[in-house]
């Protein structure tokens, strides 16, 4: 066995003393990062947090047109569906559980138990007399009188974005994106690029174009990245369901031709594709800042009995990011009407068609300087295009006006004051009322709060119907006459209740949270604190968690999630801050935190525009001095040891922070960040960093700013992301090489745009902090693990 000498087991070099030294003045008293914490910051995960609750928060599916509905109330690892009738304010099961578990198991050759079905989603068909469901990979129907199931085919991919939507505007996007006509009787497709229609009684095909090709492809959406890995092709890939709007009375199809033959291209390669020894390049279109040329699509209508195609007299619509246009149908047959996008997003036009010419006239044509907020703006066509209703920023402040649909002139304000409408839930086109949710009106409570309301065209009649000061989410009726209204507050569990639309009067409590069991795990509420902005006047808001094993004699390092894209505001105000990432994170021994800048959306113009042309910005100044003054009352929070964390744009502002404020933050994990707004897509950057891309894309750009790097910097991207192309992440990290930058980087195989709560990566998150602000070695190797559906 070898021995070291003497003089070496017995006496330490001066420069491994000083080393523990260091080590021993990083290292708070009681461990922190330790596998203990780890294994208690992963009992906080999102997924496993949410086992623990039994959430109040109600998301209804209303049946029809009607005021009937069906919700899903989970209590892991159990479920019910659920069927309110709101006129007779009434609650029952949707259906017998334990007869379509037996009828389910019985026709799929498994067993299935009552209480926690294969299933997430039902559709009533048939009158309601039976319900659809996909259950595996198969679509299922099941008769709710013998409960008799049989499967009817490949279950049906639901496109994410519309499953994120709500109430009306889930309605309005499926509406717009149906592929069967309003009658049953027609079924809209795509066929080697060519759009087709078929009879569904009795599948005759009607073959409505014939020139269709790869790049100008017939009513197709313009593919991702995600598409296109999918079916392992560089080429622009099959299509899946087409983008058509049919009229109402079923005879005609407004859609596209899509040109790619000008798109600008970006290049990536899948490193490790499944089962293949080689990687795969792929070449897509995908529009740049610093592209002279967008993709495009040709608005037309065919007449399905004549097949007469009627091109749209406008010019060829510019495309930002993927999708198409969509057309929305007047209700009596006439013609479509549309949005228009200038690119720099100073000019947006409200565009209607007449579908039997193709002649098209501006209904709105709404320009501001130095955007308009696209993300924020509001329109509802009344009276078949005689009067629009239009969401402005024109005073400052986002509100509601009441515009000639002929004229496009103003006919009356509707809306006024120094608050923020935040979306339009219902029009009554009979009573002349509106429906809107707006935050900030109601004095002396968080500005970030929603509400709804109700008004006349007029401007008058202003009515609350939420008066509980919380953050409402709000699911109108299609018809009206009623809503669901989930409200809470970062500390106060949300309560579901069904409301009068006349008067905003409880007519059923729905649900209540049980966060009993959560409570029982030493969890308590994030703090929701108020503190001043750079300029010493104007409020802004944050959220700070602790650890359950909180000891106000310690001294805490901080680490602060950040999120800074002006299309929306992010810091928490309801309770589904309970599920948020930076209670596991501040498990591990730290304080984790959230603050709204200035730069971000739902505060007014002058908050606002703060960010434009200068997302560089970040509010890092607003977010560093709410720290401090933060200090200022909790002296157990240490900001000599501050980090950060982001991804996709907050990616952009971690590893931006680190390098403008090197004196503040020491540390930063940035995933799929979008490091140089030129390599981002145009439907975002040009919103907030304008047209055309000037010096101060390149001045903000981290790829610019390398060489300042001081911090501990660990970049992650994937090979595949369909959102923010892998290269900016690639950039910068070639840029730090040559800057001579030590920095710690993972590229993910076979990951698009969504991998930042994964677990390896999450881990590695954890580690980098620990390691760089407490000073200690995190656990080696330590493994999350998968969560079973059936754990």
């Amino acid at each position: 066995m070898h021995r070291r000498p003497a003089k070496e087991m017995f006496f330490m070099k001066p420069t491994i003393i000083l080393f523990i030294a260091i080590q021993l003045f990083l290292t708070p008293l009681g461990a922190q990062g330790t596998r203990e914490d780890y294994q208690r910051a992963e009992r906080f995960l999102p997924d496993r947090v949410t086992r623990l609750v039994v959430d109040g928060s109600v998301s209804p599916n209303w049946i029809g047109e009607s005021s009937r509905f069906w919700y899903r109330k989970e209590a892991w690892p159990e479920k019910e569906f659920l069927l309110v009738d709101a006129d007779a304010s009434s609650r029952r099961p949707a259906f017998d559980h334990a007869k379509l578990a037996a009828g389910l198991s019985k026709a799929a050759k498994t067993t299935y138990e009552a209480k926690s079905l294969p299933f997430d989603e039902i559709n009533f068909v048939d009158g309601e007399k039976a319900i659809e469901f996909s259950a595996g990979r198969a679509l299922w129907s099941c008769d709710l009188n013998e409960y008799s199931c049989v499967a009817k085919g490949r279950a049906p991919e639901v496109d994410p974005r519309l499953r994120r939507l709500r109430g009306r505007a889930r309605r309005q996007a499926d509406r717009a994106g149906r592929t069967d006509s309003p009658d049953g009787q027609y079924r809209a497709f795509v066929r080697d690029h060519n759009l087709y229609v078929r009879a569904i009684a009795t599948g005759q095909e009607i073959q409505l174009t014939t020139d269709g090709d790869e790049l100008q492809p017939y009513a197709t959406g313009w593919a991702n990245l995600t598409d296109i890995v999918r079916q392992s092709t560089a080429e622009n890939p099959r299509p899946g369901e087409p983008i058509v709007s049919w009229s109402p009375d079923s005879t005609r199809i407004a859609t596209f031709r899509l040109d790619l033959r000008s798109a600008p291209l970006v290049s990536a390669l899948q490193t490790s594709p499944p089962g293949r020894l080689l990687p795969i390049g792929y070449t897509y279109a995908y529009a740049l800042p610093i592209s002279p040329q967008l993709p495009t699509a040709n608005p037309m209508i065919f007449d399905i009995t004549t097949r007469k195609r009627v091109d749209l007299d406008v010019k060829p619509q510019q495309l930002f990011y993927g999708g198409g246009p969509r057309f929305t149908w007047f209700k009596d047959g006439r013609g479509v009407y549309f949005r228009e996008v200038e690119r720099g997003y100073k000019r947006i036009r409200l565009q209607s068609a007449d579908a039997a010419t193709g002649k098209v006239r501006t209904m709105i044509d709404e320009q501001a300087e130095p955007y308009v907020d696209s993300a924020n703006f509001w329109t509802e066509v009344i009276g078949d295009g005689k009067e629009v209703i239009m969401s402005s920023e024109r005073d400052g402040w986002n509100q509601l006006y009441l515009h000639d649909g002929e004229t496009g002139q103003p006919k009356n304000r509707i809306t006024s004051g120094e608050w923020v409408v935040r979306g339009i839930e219902h029009i009554d086109e009979e009573k002349r009322q509106i429906y809107f949710t707006a935050g900030g009106r109601e004095e002396g409570e968080d500005p970030y709060f929603v509400h709804l309301y109700r008004i006349g065209f007029d401007g008058k009649g202003m009515t609350p119907l939420t008066p509980e000061k919380a953050d409402h989410d709000i699911d109108l009726s299609p018809d009206g006459k009623f809503f669901v209204d989930s409200y809470s507050r970062v500390d106060t569990p949300p309560v579901s209740v069904l409301r009068s639309a006349a008067d905003g009067s409880v007519k059923l409590k729905l649900e209540e949270s049980d966060i009993s069991k959560l409570k029982a795990t030493g969890w308590k509420p994030p703090e929701r604190f108020k503190a001043k902005a750079r300029d010493g006047k104007t409020d802004i808001y944050g959220v700070l968690w602790r650890p359950t094993n909180f000891d106000a004699s310690k001294k805490y390092a901080i680490v602060e999630n950040i999120y800074t894209g002006p299309h929306s505001s992010y810091t928490p105000t309801g309770f589904a801050a309970y599920r948020h990432t930076c209670q596991s994170t501040a498990e591990l021994g730290f304080l984790c935190i959230m603050i709204e800048g200035m730069g971000t959306n739902h505060r007014g113009k002058a908050f606002h525009i703060v960010s434009y042309k200068n997302l560089g910005d970040g509010g890092l100044d607003d977010r560093i001095g709410a720290m401090r003054q933060l200090a200022e009352k909790y002296t157990y929070m240490d900001l000599s040891r501050v980090g950060l964390f982001g991804h996709s744009a907050g990616g952009y502002d971690s590893t931006h922070a680190l390098l403008t404020r090197p004196e503040f933050y020491k540390a930063a994990v940035s995933s799929a960040g979008n490091h140089d707004h030129r390599l981002d897509k145009v439907g975002w950057v040009e919103q907030w960093m304008g047209y055309p891309a000037g010096k101060h894309y390149v001045e903000q750009s981290n790829i610019t700013l390398a060489p300042k790097l001081e911090g501990k910097l660990l970049l992650a991207v994937g090979d595949v992301d369909e959102n923010v192309p892998p290269i900016s992440t690639y950039k910068l990290s070639d840029a730090l090489v040559e800057a001579g930058k030590d920095f710690d980087y993972i590229v993910l195989p076979n990951r698009p745009h969504g991998f930042g709560n994964e677990p390896y990566f999450t881990r590695r998150r954890w580690d980098h902090f620990v390691r760089n602000l407490l000073g200690v070695m995190p656990p080696e190797n330590f493994v999350i693990s998968e969560l079973e559906e059936d754990e």
